[in-house]
């Protein structure tokens, strides 16, 4: 049986202590009844690694990709995207929807935007959605906000210069678990009905996924990784899920995609540091979506790798593995959106 204890996060690391002396007997106090606390103390935490991780992806951003900010795609406050396109384009180009992380309790669509408009000056519609977050907003919500943002795009198309026939899935943390469940929510028969989500999504338009140092197996929660990052998990899960005894909830066990995968499912781009405390899930995805015949690339690193790749190593583009993984991004949209 899990213990409450100190929860301990860090976009880098998933290491730096949120609470010290007085703090921690509170936040351990409070995750006997709630994990409301410790998700805003996380929220917190991922706001200012935030701030940090946008300075330093401004830096490497061009100056020549025009965006398109906090487009409402629905009626709810938290439903609003961004779109990044290279200035000199005239015409509709593939998209990249690219969800981002934050541990279902935190992280935002702008602190990536220099990494997005990266990706865009290649010749792609870059769109970034914004989701609801936990402990307020609980699973499946963003599933289905991520959903509707698809559709919207679908249907304003034109207007957005995004060509809706040529899609690629793609996220980092919490968000590549999104994007790999609305893949397989797209692809696994049943599997939409079963969550209650259906994406305005065609198979046939789904041309690739992107994922970066996700969770997509809830079970690891209880043994894989170090205890810190079994915490933090444990903490976010029950945030998200609404109840302490998450695994035991047979509809927040849809959330582990590794369950639901088929031959249908977009050929898959998957990296991991190999520092992350998460580095498990996306191995076994790997492992799962090749048993059933998907291709699938992997950037891993060797477990000795120097130095340590931590949680959201890709974001580092002044280090050698977040330029090479930049690289791998690029070649995969180039080979899958042509």
């Amino acid at each position: 049986m899990w213990q409450p204890a100190a929860v301990a996060v860090d976009r880098d690391h998933l290491g730096r202590r949120l609470a010290l002396g007085g703090a921690t007997l509170a936040l351990n106090t409070s995750l006997l009844f709630t994990p409301r606390y410790a998700a805003l103390m996380l929220r917190r935490a991922f706001a200012g690694d935030g701030e940090a991780t946008a300075r330093g992806l401004a830096e490497h951003a061009p100056a020549d990709v025009d965006s398109l900010v906090d487009e409402p795609y629905g009626d709810e406050p938290d439903l609003l995207l961004d779109v990044h396109r290279p200035r000199s384009a005239d015409s509709t180009l593939p998209a990249v929807v690219w969800v981002h992380g934050g541990g279902f309790v935190g992280g935002s669509k702008d602190e990536l935007a220099g990494y997005f408009k990266l990706i865009a000056s290649r010749g792609y519609a870059v769109v970034a959605p914004r989701y609801s977050l936990a402990p307020e907003h609980r699973y499946p919500t963003p599933l289905r906000q991520v959903a509707a943002a698809l559709g919207f795009l679908d249907e304003h198309a034109g207007r957005l210069g995004v060509d809706a026939t040529r899609v690629v899935l793609a996220g980092d943390s919490a968000g590549a678990q999104i994007a790999a469940q609305t893949a397989a929510l797209v692809t696994t028969p049943g599997y939409a009905e079963a969550v209650g989500v259906r994406p305005a999504l065609d198979p046939g338009v789904l041309r690739g996924v992107v994922l970066a140092c996700g969770p997509y197996d809830i079970r690891l929660a209880e043994r894989a990784g170090t205890p810190e990052g079994r915490r933090f998990l444990k903490t976010v899960l029950w945030a998200y899920s609404g109840k302490r005894r998450f695994l035991h909830d047979a509809s927040f066990a849809m959330l582990s995609v590794v369950d639901h995968l088929t031959s249908a499912f977009p050929p898959a781009l998957i990296t991991v540091g190999n520092a992350d405390p998460l580095r498990e899930h996306s191995e076994l995805l790997a492992e799962r979506l090749r048993e059933r015949g998907v291709d699938v690339e992997t950037l891993f690193f060797p477990a000795d790798h120097e130095p340590p790749l931590r949680h959201e190593y890709q974001f580092d583009l002044d280090g050698e593995a977040g330029q090479l993984f930049l690289e791998r991004v690029l070649a995969f949209l180039a080979l899958r959106l042509q």
